[in-house]
């Protein structure tokens, strides 16, 4: 089981809409990260400055790493580039900053 941690931010005044689009997560795309790997997935916000963190686990970084080529996958960043900084207009997916483990405690 690998760990990842990733940082990235909503919009201004888009932290709420991006709440309310994980609450009505699609069951699609709930399937593909499970049948991908990941469990134990949790996105966190800062308010003060709509900085996100996510934090997921998975079973095999390569295999998740092929969840992006699927069309549900393909759809959701889509969606999501109306409420997410993305790196620029060309790119779906969020901008997102990879972070380091330094401490575990199990």
């Amino acid at each position: 089981m690998v760990r990842q941690a990733v940082l990235f931010q909503a919009k201004p005044g888009m932290a709420a809409e991006y709440q309310r689009r994980h609450d009505e997560i699609w069951p699609d795309l709930k399937k593909a990260l499970k049948d991908y790997g990941a469990s134990n997935y949790s996105i966190y916000i800062h308010r003060p400055t709509n900085m996100l963190f996510g934090y997921v686990e998975i079973e095999d970084e390569a295999r998740f790493q092929k969840i992006g080529e699927t069309e549900i996958c393909q759809k959701w960043w889509q969606y999501m580039t109306e409420v997410l900084v993305c790196e620029d207009d060309a790119n779906l997916k969020g901008k997102e900053e990879a972070l380091e483990e330094i401490f575990h405690l199990d």
